[in-house]
């Protein structure tokens, strides 16, 4: 597997000054997100599982909770989010609206009794596919930021050439698709119906396409006007493994607790083809052409995301109902690039430097009322970052919404329906650190069909 950089990093062109307003630190935030997809009474609870088990989707918080569940079943999950985003410009507002429906989740537990006399009564096998992070979204922004990345024609002649630095309007707008997805393969057990034992191998993949379009209008000091128009596409795709590990315990008919570890993923290769198409307009007043230039380049590079910890708790009341919480650790810091390329060291000081460990709490109840159950659960999770300048130091990006939701037991199949909502507030980069600000707030309604088997 090829594991150098085929073309430096770097992208030093004269043609055109403006590369990415997403750094490396930017795409390994993004390839280390996850956006707690599951199975509708999963998500109904805001994802606190890790002490409950039973659910195909609390196997990705802690593997040992699928010999929970006493019987085999399987089930398979569809999601419409809705995400608005507020957008902020240099005093510019305006806004835009993502809607997108997709295959969340499919999976299944197969669960086993012992057929002989052991202290290990029970064990079970669960293969489980779900979306970690749905990368689908679109805003744009105009305005004037006073700054200006084109300030010179390429067909330019004049010796000195024109300068063009007075900075007249921007529009910029990204668009994104494609989503990082994780396959989970693993085992449990229970011992003596009280300890249950867990491991499993996830398969991790990336698939991000990126459209970012800048338009530039620049003058000199005679009113002649320059045009840039720069699109740059990316597409990234790349395959990673990490294992996890954990245990549930039931301290006695009521209270759970559990605890689980996921290493980092290892992504041994990362493979980004990277395009950037500058056009310059005419100015005839100057005798100056217009012309474009194309940059194509194919980087190849590997990559370590963050691990992560989760402790959790439940207490049982009988048949009635339930509440559990998950506190989740997250060691950003370690996040690195395994390259010795100038931009990915830089990268990864900026990861050991201006990032920090981040805390995710989720709480959810559920309440059972024959064979209708209601559910309902509290998100709150960090903002990573530590620069004030994108809303580090001042907590503006934290994550933090609710979820709710109920389900229907038929006997040999269940139907469960959940609604989550979350906002924060995003920073991006375009002239300046943080100088467009998303407030975002996002709806996802899931619904899922769980049968017996």
């Amino acid at each position: 597997m090829k594991r150098i950089l085929i073309i430096a990093i770097s992208i030093a062109s004269s043609l055109s000054a403006y590369s990415q307003s997403l750094d490396y630190n930017d795409l390994g935030l993004l390839f280390s997100k996850d956006d707690n997809y599951g199975t509708a009474r999963y998500e109904a609870m805001s994802g606190a599982f890790g002490a409950l088990g039973g659910d195909i989707s609390a196997f990705s918080i802690n593997p040992a909770g699928s010999s929970v569940s006493k019987i085999s079943t399987a089930s398979a999950t569809l999601s419409n989010r809705n995400t608005d985003y507020l957008t902020s410009y240099y005093g510019n507002s305006s806004s835009s609206q993502n809607d997108y429906f997709n295959l969340s989740q499919a999976g299944a537990i197969l669960s086993f009794d012992t057929a002989y006399n052991s202290e290990w009564n029970r064990f079970a096998l669960t293969f489980n596919y779900k979306i970690k992070s749905d990368y689908s979204s679109f805003y744009s922004v105009k305005g004037n930021s006073g700054f200006l990345f084109h300030s010179e024609h390429f067909n330019d002649t004049s010796s000195p050439k024109n300068k063009f630095d007075g900075s007249i309007e921007q529009g910029y707008s990204v668009e994104k698709s494609g989503q990082s997805s994780v396959f989970n393969l693993g085992f449990s057990a229970v011992h003596q119906n009280k300890l249950f034992l867990g491991a499993s191998l996830n398969f991790h993949d990336i698939d991000l396409s990126r459209v970012a379009l800048l338009n530039e209008e620049n003058d000199d000091a005679n009113g002649n006007i320059l045009k840039a128009k720069n699109r740059i596409d990316s597409y990234i795709q790349g395959n990673g493994v990490s294992l996890s590990l954990g245990f549930l315990y039931k301290l006695n008919k009521n209270i759970r607790v559990g605890l689980a570890y996921e290493t980092p993923t290892w992504y041994e290769e990362i493979a980004e083809d990277y395009k950037n198409d500058l056009i310059l307009s005419d100015v005839s007043n100057l005798g100056i052409n217009g012309g474009s230039d194309l940059i194509s380049e194919l980087y190849i590079y590997r990559f370590k995301s963050n691990s992560r910890i989760t402790a959790s708790g439940a207490y049982i009341f009988g048949k009635q109902g339930l509440i559990s919480f998950d506190y989740t650790y997250k060691d950003y810091p370690n996040i690195k690039y395994r390259e010795n390329d100038t931009a990915f060291i830089e990268a990864n000081q900026n990861f050991a430097t201006q990032f920090r460990t981040t805390h995710a709490l989720n709480v959810g109840t559920e309440w059972r009322f024959d064979r209708l159950s209601i559910r309902g659960g509290y998100h709150y999770e960090k903002n990573p970052n530590l620069l004030s300048a994108v809303g580090g130091s001042v907590n503006k990006d934290n994550i933090k919404g609710f979820s709710a939701g109920l389900g229907y037991n038929f006997g040999n199949m269940k139907i469960d329906l959940s609604y989550r909502k979350s906002e924060n507030l995003e920073f991006q980069t375009l002239y300046n650190l943080g100088d467009i600000s998303l407030n975002n707030n996002t709806s996802r309604i899931s619904g899922t069909v769980t049968i017996n088997l």
